[in-house]
């Protein structure tokens, strides 16, 4: 592994469905993952093509109820381009003796390369190389390139190249059960030399089209011209033959244009894909453009880390996988992030509260994109007012798991692998995604001071979840605090109390603690408007004065409750049992995913103090030790850098990791305490996907916020970077595994900061700024400084 590749050396086929999400291509527009040639659903080589924002739901029958199943669809398969020698057995790589075989992803090229030497039953030797990308230039075009060199044989050679809709959602076992044939074939066939599959979902009714131009060349420089077209009642293909000599190597190459019924400035989907095709540029040119669009993503977002080679290649890939996955081409259309990207089924590319880890990064690369992203949430602002109406409450409930309408997709049931068994499943009291979206519009205003947005759109999501989260609230009078009951927390091991007919849990320290904090800055958002459209904003929303008051009220009365010296993870935390961890990993080993062996054993983790994620510490990965002191003294609770400490050690000692984006938030809260165990932690987070820790979760999908959250961890904690309105602040403290660190960002008006850190110095240098342009003022413990654009400034660490 170097610091721009992923290479896989040998052919291992049960290890093929985590190389694949791994090796997968895509624009911010659409993905595709699979093999190649010999794609197909045989459960090795899975083939998916997947759509930003491309969903369909479906109902199924499971444990005696009617499940409704919002997926994100597997759209028709670009991929097959094969060949078959004298007449024999198409291509199919399960199917030759493999003498050597090279998969390489080129991380900065953004291309995908398999290199096979094989011998076929016949004794004939080849050397076969495919050579794909999806366009980071283009976001509608994608190309594949097929080498086949004899090495000791000549011969008549057919070629066939085919768009197939036979395709349907098979990425994730635990699924199998689910309705998942989501589209229907509309057109088949070849208009001229291209082929033409258009398909659309059964119940969204979302059209897609796949427009593909093939051209065979031998060695000659010749092209061949004689094609034939075969048509199935799911796939159309072209087939090409031509005669090869043993130092002949032939060539293929595949244009493809993918287009739907949403895309903008466009007629009919399967018209505009035809065109995009037929006036694509040849393979090399468009090679050359998505190059050099990549290189522009680079120049923003590529971090450099000396003295830990390996991180540094993994950061790459996941900065690599995020941009694929939401990009300057995501920029106008109405898509959120997925938890998994667009890499495969798992959650069924629903969008959950992993955007908090994800928008830091696009916020100093390119907060365009995080723009749009919040734009899909406030799209669908409408649904989660009307989802708190429904529930008794009041302002805008957004669901735990989103696809396309905004309604709560979150599963009713879910099948625990370990037994066997459907299980009631309550994840949707995670109210908590709410916090995470008013805490991203705050960031994002924080980075850009987009003051537009906060009045068109930013303001109402903040206040319209502000009031839902007060409308939570119920008065004590008894403790003379207002309580938040009936929710889940991050954690997701607790549902309800051991033996409770209901599920959810009363006073998450998480939840209430940052509702505090929502409360605040919703008060402040409307502070920052000007006067007038804060007038229209509070007569538009009907906003009155006891309304505000009574945030105040609950801003300052919240309860939180604490044992031990620690805070409670929720009321009652410290009346459970505590589990006998040896014993458990003795038997087990692998113990993340706690919640299944336990009840596999007819246990329950309701029933344990333990957690599955950071739950409490994300208080301590959002909030700095200055603001949660604030918060507890404005509630009245002391809370110093000692009940820090002790909160830390007490629920990382009963955390299993049950999620990657646990070892993100516990490697961040020890970056100063702990530094090694911190190191381990965030290596441990680093190989989440390269290494699938969880030992099948990444074939099933990438994990999209524990890729950005790894780079996030480099950028802001390594360096101890926070933002304070228009300074940016700076207290490094670099792992002793990393000598340099180098990056840029995004801070107001001034784009491209760069940012360079050794163990001994801080280096910022201001990017050239139009005349009048505001300085770049930066803060190095204690000290603010101002710069012009264009200037450096270095700041000594050694005696620190």
């Amino acid at each position: 592994m170097s610091e721009w590749v992923l290479r896989y050396d040998g052919y291992e086929p049960e290890q093929e469905a985590v190389r694949e999400a791994l090796c997968t291509l895509g624009n911010g527009y659409f993905a595709t993952r699979g093999a190649g040639a010999e794609a197909n659903a045989d459960g090795v080589h899975y083939p998916g093509t997947y759509l930003a924002g491309g969903y369909n739901r479906l109902v199924t029958r499971i444990a005696d109820r009617d499940v409704e199943n919002e997926d994100l669809v597997n759209f028709p398969n670009w991929l097959p381009l094969t060949f078959r020698i004298d007449g024999g057995e198409w291509f199919h790589i399960d199917d030759v003796e493999i003498e050597r075989y090279h998969a390489t992803l080129d991380i900065r090229r953004g291309t995908f390369v398999r290199r096979i030497r094989m011998r076929d039953d016949a004794g004939r030797r080849s050397l076969v190389t495919y050579r794909r990308f999806v366009s980071m230039a283009d976001p509608h075009l994608a190309a594949l390139e097929l080498t086949l060199s004899p090495l000791d044989w000549s011969g008549r050679v057919d070629v066939r190249s085919s768009l197939d809709a036979q395709v349907s959602n098979h990425g994730v076992q635990r699924y199998a059960e689910l309705a998942s044939d989501h589209v229907r074939p509309l057109a088949l066939r070849a208009v001229g030399e291209t082929l033409l599959c258009k398909v659309e979902t059964t119940q969204s009714e979302l059209r897609v089209a796949m427009a593909a131009r093939t051209d065979v060349v031998n060695s000659d420089d010749q092209r061949h011209h004689e094609r034939r077209v075969v048509e199935t009642t799911h796939s159309v293909a072209h087939e090409l033959s031509i005669d090869l000599a043993p130092d002949q190597a032939l060539t293929v190459r595949k244009i493809v244009a993918v287009t739907s019924s949403r895309d903008h400035a466009s007629a009919e989907c399967g018209i505009d894909a035809c065109a995009r095709v037929a006036r694509a540029r040849d393979y090399d040119e468009l090679l050359a453009d998505h190059v050099l669009a990549w290189d522009r993503l680079w120049a923003r977002f590529r971090m450099t880390i000396e003295g830990a080679d390996r991180a540094a290649t993994i950061l790459n890939l996941h900065i690599f996988h995020v941009l694929q996955t939401v990009s300057p081409n995501t920029v106008g259309h109405d898509v959120g992030v997925p938890a998994r990207g667009w890499h495969g089924e798992a959650y069924r590319g629903h969008v959950f509260w992993d955007e908090m880890f994800i928008f830091p990064l696009l916020n100093r690369g390119s907060p365009e994109v995080t723009r749009t992203l919040l734009h899909y949430r406030f799209s669908r602002l409408r649904e989660a007012r009307e989802a708190a109406r429904a529930a008794g409450y009041s302002g805008a409930m957004f669901p735990w798991q989103s696809g396309s309408s905004g309604r709560e997709e979150a599963q009713v049931v879910h099948l625990n692998p370990a037994s066997g068994r459907w299980l009631p499943d309550a994840s949707h009291l995670q109210r908590h995604v709410n916090i995470a979206i008013a805490y991203n519009v705050w960031q994002y205003h924080q980075v850009t001071g987009d003051r537009d947005y906060l009045s068109l759109e930013g303001a109402q999501l903040l206040l319209e979840i502000a009031r839902f989260l007060a409308s939570l609230a119920t008065y004590n009078r008894g403790l003379d605090r207002y309580e938040i009951t009936g929710v889940m927390g991050p954690d997701e091991y607790h549902e309800g109390y051991p033996s409770a007919q209901e599920p959810g849990l009363a006073n998450n320290a998480y939840t209430n603690v940052m509702t505090v904090w929502v409360l605040i800055h919703a008060r402040r958002v409307l502070d920052l408007l000007p006067p007038q459209r804060q007038t229209e904003l509070r007569d538009q929303l009907r906003i009155t004065q006891d309304e505000l008051d009574l945030w105040q009220a609950i801003s300052r009365k919240m309860r939180v409750a604490f044992h031990d010296g620690v805070i409670s993870q929720f009321e009652g935390y410290d009346q459970l049992e505590e589990l006998d961890w040896d014993w458990y990993r003795e038997r087990y080993g692998d113990i993340q995913r706690l919640d299944r062996i336990l009840e596999a054993e007819g246990d329950s983790t309701d029933r344990y103090r333990l957690s599955k994620q950071a739950d409490v510490l994300m208080l301590f990965y959002l909030l700095s030790q200055d603001q949660l002191e604030e918060l507890f003294d404005r509630l009245g609770y002391p809370f110093t850098d000692k009940t820090t400490a002790a909160t830390i050690e007490y629920y990382l000692a009963r955390t299993s990791h049950g999620s990657t984006l646990s070892r993100i938030v516990h490697s961040w809260v020890l970056a100063r305490s702990d530094r090694a165990q911190s190191w381990r932690l965030f290596v441990e987070a680093l190989e989440s996907d390269v290494a699938d820790i969880q030992g099948g979760t990444t074939g099933e999908g990438i994990h999209l916020g524990t890729m950005a959250g790894t780079v996030d961890l480099a950028q802001r904690s390594f360096t101890g970077m926070v933002l304070r309105d228009d300074v940016i602040w700076f207290d490094p403290l670099l792992p002793d595994e990393i000598s340099r660190l180098e990056m840029r960002l995004r801070h107001r008006a001034h784009l491209g900061v760069r940012v360079e850190l050794t163990r001994d110095r801080l280096t910022i240098s201001a990017p050239s700024t139009p005349d009048g342009a505001p300085l770049l003022k930066v803060g190095v413990r204690g000290e603010i400084v101002a710069l012009d654009g264009g200037t450096t400034r270095h700041f000594d660490l050694a005696s620190e």
